[in-house]
């Protein structure tokens, strides 16, 4: 309905604004095969991208050591969310919206809750000399030549590696078949042999990472360390992640139904914006999009198979 929207750069514009989530979405996704669920996505990735930007601008490091220090934090939390869920038994909601709610506050804290850019005034009253490397910036900035020149975004790229990456991981290896035989029944696959313990924390690990890569992309996107700039990312990845159980009647997490899903919400956001409907409207359309993909995945398949 609207001029413009089937051309590539429409297509690539789509592809660029659900990179990020899609990425969350891909470690929300390694969670929910384990049969977890992971809240702390968006508070990991924007503790990254204020580290990142905290690493270069105030602490004056290079794009290396900021990137390492973001997925230091990935990791470790990604530990944290598995230790207190599997041998602290705290149910993995609880734990995760603890953990969601403790970064928020930590990353506040070292600015005393002010964005991180190159000139700030510090808490002590001094002035921030550093600045975001060109080579980090690339990543969120730098578009590839493809039919047409500077076309290809970076962070497409990384998005479809992690998705290919995790999708095959998942579906092919003997270890993501037993992350879906841990989730289908923790209890059997114990039986069997399978470490459950180590898988599960495995995952959470996993998702720390994925959504420290997308903190990372956001800042060398923004260029600056934005406190507001990630509010949505939980939401629009859980999104995601859950519209992928109806790709294909899987009625299961998978990898290529939570790459799918971003992709849905991309369009569906890109489509809403095109034809001028109002910003507010687009969370009430994204969760009757997201109650309609339950409802065909579950409800309606279970009275198929009866």
């Amino acid at each position: 309905m609207s001029t413009g929207f089937a051309s590539a750069q429409s297509a690539v514009f789509i592809l660029q604004s659900v990179s990020i989530t899609g990425i969350l979405a891909l470690g929300v996704t390694a969670t929910l095969v384990v049969g977890g669920f992971d809240l702390s996505i968006g508070a990991v990735a924007t503790t990254a991208m204020m580290a990142s930007a905290y690493v270069m601008v105030v602490l004056r490091g290079d794009a290396v050591s900021a990137t390492l220090a973001c997925l230091a934090i990935g990791v470790i939390v990604g530990l944290l969310n598995g230790f207190l869920i599997v041998y602290m038994r705290v149910p993995d909601l609880l734990a995760t919206l603890g953990m969601m709610f403790l970064l928020v506050g930590l990353q506040r804290i070292p600015t005393e809750g002010r964005s991180i850019a190159t000139g700030m005034t510090l808490p002590d009253g001094s002035v921030a000399t550093g600045k975001f490397s060109p080579g980090f910036l690339a990543l969120g900035r730098h578009r590839f030549d493809l039919v047409v020149p500077d076309l290809l975004p970076v962070s497409v790229v990384v998005l479809l590696t992690l998705a290919v990456l995790i999708w095959f991981f998942l579906e092919y290896t003997r270890f993501g078949r037993l992350m879906y035989a841990v989730g289908s029944n923790a209890r059997a696959a114990q039986l069997a042999g399978t470490p459950v313990n180590a898988y599960r924390i495995g995952a959470y690990v996993i998702s720390g990472v994925f959504a420290s890569i997308g903190g990372v992309m956001l800042a060398a996107r923004l260029g600056r360390g934005d406190i507001a700039s990630g509010n949505n990312l939980l939401l629009d990845s859980v999104a995601a992640a859950l519209i992928g159980y109806a790709v294909l009647g899987a009625s299961k997490p998978n990898a290529f139904g939570t790459a799918i899903g971003s992709l849905f919400v991309g369009v569906l956001l890109q489509g809403l914006t095109m034809m001028n409907a109002p910003y507010y409207t687009q969370d009430f359309v994204k969760g009757a999009v997201l109650v309609i993909a339950l409802v065909f995945t579950f409800a309606l398949s279970k009275t198929g198979k009866r």
